[in-house]
């Protein structure tokens, strides 16, 4: 730290204790002192002729005294309070003074306002003052934050006098220079890099000089309150040296040390105006440019606007970032908790309103957004920040679909939202899908086709067919679909729609985008929407995989459209007669249907079974 030493006598200030009202300061000399100066609660007892031949103030004080008050004055608003009135008093008696960072700026503002002028006599304090600002204060990185700091207590004098205006531009300089030019001390914390620290192997321990950091001067500048550093980020955006993701660290680290709690939920128990005021400076001072701020802070932030209720211009401006940062975003930072009185656990409107930004934006900008691709999706293509978007909203519909209170409307909306993203698998998407059935077990049959007409089977993986065709919480529609299409795989390519499949063979899948069946007269959309039990799913698979077996032993096209005939009499067989009767037979159990229809349905499965035995004979004999 830079200091100055002025003047050469002992300081002979000394207090007089005898007082109980005052605290009384007074010069041990064998001259009587002639004057008393009082300021604030401290009565200095001094003599004139040193005092009056460097400051006018205190000339013109002493002559408008009159005779009935005898040389005692009275200074209440001097800067700096007592102690910098007598900073000033001793340098007049030529005493010992000491001038550093903390009391430079205090002793400037006291000697303007006791006008210590040259004037007055050459070489005086506000003289000596300004050359030890300009030549070692202001060209200290350090001290240029501290005496930044010390003129908060001291304005409007410190405006004034431009202290403000010249530390802002010394603290904005130094940050926007280059990093090879920096020679001063500064603060740094964070972990550097092998090759910046200089253990990098490939030097061969050759030491590498150190290596300054482009943000080396973010923690220093955390010391500053709000308003402080508002003007300071301010001024160095202006002077354009220093780039948005460098000023974005900067406030990253500022929020995490001024904000209690930012890194894991803001602490209820804060100043909410005072934070409040700092969140919005915050987001008011975030770079312009797109995407030098991470999404994970710009979501914090959003999540401490909406705890402090900071306004709605905020609000808006820290979802527009984010939308247009989504695929970067992670799924615990999405978990935003729902407003008190809430039913639901999480917000789940707020991820609603960030996707839709990001479908918006999406389709104004270039379909190839390359900066969100990076290592974490080289392999999706064009679509990739789609790509990334539609699975980070399935994870976080798994994890939100835990909770017992959250409508399956929201559900169903968010998933719409993200529809239209073409994406390779929809594994993520069935598993949330599964978690909501098995935490909400009780919502309708046509809530369960709803929400399960998000999902697409045929993008299913082995994997999660399999557990698909072992689910009996899906629907038997999901799960003839999941079963007709892991069978087709082989011989049918990922890509092709239903459409291109044979006719007999597509007639066969349930409703929805896959085909129907519903010209056939037992097969009603209820039954299809039924929940089928374990024993319906084996012995459904188990007859897809015959058809499969007999299907891949045809050998030539002919033998082939024949094999499809069979099959879709053979699967219609199954499917409108075994499976449903099944069905029906579980209903009867429950009460839900009359005896007869299912003795009917019984007698519909053997007849369905006797005609189908020429046909396995005759699917044999093609191979």
């Amino acid at each position: 730290m830079k200091f100055m030493k002025l003047g050469s006598k002992p300081d002979s200030f000394q207090t007089d204790g005898g007082y109980i009202s005052v605290y009384v300061r007074f010069v041990a000399s064998e001259l009587a002192t002639d004057m008393v100066v009082n300021v604030g609660d401290v009565k200095f007892y001094l003599h004139k002729f040193p005092l009056l031949s460097k400051s006018a103030r205190l000339q013109k004080l002493v002559a408008a005294t009159n005779d009935a008050n005898g040389d005692e004055i009275h200074i209440q608003d001097i800067p700096g309070g007592p102690a910098a009135f007598e900073v000033c008093a001793k340098f007049c008696y030529g005493m010992t003074v000491t001038l550093n960072a903390y009391n430079v700026v205090a002793a400037r503002c006291a000697a303007e306002y006791l006008e210590m002028y040259e004037t007055a006599e050459k070489g005086n304090l506000i003289y000596k003052i300004d050359v030890f600002l300009n030549s070692s204060i202001f060209r200290s990185w350090k001290d240029s934050i501290i005496v930044l700091q010390t003129t908060k207590s001291l304005l409007p004098w410190s405006e004034e006098l431009k202290v403000v205006s010249h530390c802002l531009d010394s603290i904005a300089s130094k940050a926007s220079i280059d990093t090879s030019k920096v020679e001063w001390s500064y603060t740094y914390n964070r972990k550097k890099i092998a090759s910046e620290n200089g253990n990098s192997p490939q030097w061969n321990d050759a030491r590498k000089p150190q290596m300054v950091p482009k943000d080396w001067w973010v923690e220093d500048l955390c010391e500053l309150p709000i308003d402080l550093y508002k003007r300071v980020i301010a001024t160095i955006k202006t002077k354009g040296r220093v780039s948005g993701d460098v000023i974005g660290e900067a406030l990253n680290a500022y929020t995490l040390r001024r904000l209690p709690g930012f890194s894991k939920g803001v602490n209820q128990n804060i100043d909410f105006v005072k934070y409040r005021s700092l969140v919005e400076t915050i987001v008011w001072l975030l770079p312009t440019e797109k995407g030098v701020v991470s999404c994970s802070f710009l979501l914090r932030l959003l999540r401490a606007a909406i705890f402090l209720d900071c306004g709605e211009t905020e609000r808006n401006e820290l979802m527009r970032r984010i939308a247009q940062q989504l695929p970067e975003a992670t799924m615990n930072d999405l978990l935003i908790r729902a407003p008190p009185g809430e039913a639901t656990v999480f917000d789940v409107d707020i991820v609603q309103n960030l996707v839709e930004g990001f479908v918006t934006h999406s389709s104004q900008t270039e379909p190839v957004d390359n900066e969100f691709l990076g290592s974490r999706s080289p392999k999706f293509g064009p679509d990739a920040s789609k790509v990334l978007v539609a699975k980070l909203i399935d994870c976080y519909l798994a994890e939100i679909a835990q909770d017992p209170n959250f409508p399956l409307s929201k559900f169903v909306n968010l998933g719409e939202t993200i529809a239209s993203f073409s994406r390779p698998s929809h594994d993520g998407l069935y598993r949330a899908i599964d978690m909501y059935l098995k935490e909400h077990p009780g919502i309708s049959k046509s809530e369960r086709k709803r929400i399960c007409k998000l999902m697409d089977c045929r993008k299913l993986s082995a994997e999660a067919c399999m557990h698909a065709v072992q689910n009996e919480r899906l629907p038997l529609r999901v799960v003839v679909q999941v079963l007709f299409f892991e069978q087709v795989r082989p011989t049918a390519s990922a890509e092709n729609s239903t459409s291109d499949l044979p006719g007999s063979i597509r007639a066969l899948l349930p409703g929805g985008s896959h085909g129907s069946s519903r010209s056939t007269t037992t097969n009603t959309e209820e039954d299809w929407d039924s929940v089928p039990t374990a024993d319906d799913i084996k012995a459904l698979k188990g007859e897809l995989a015959t058809l499969r077996l007999g299907s891949n032993d045809s050998g030539n096209e002919a033998a082939k459209s024949e094999v499809e005939k069979v099959a879709a009499s053979r699967m219609k067989g199954l499917v409108m007669s075994k499976i449903f009767s099944k069905l029906w037979s579980s209903k009867e159990r429950h009460g839900e249907i009359s005896s007869s229809d299912t003795s009917d349905s019984h007698g519909s499965v053997n007849a369905e079974e006797t005609k189908s035995t020429p046909s396995r004979s005759r699917r044999h004999s093609l191979s």
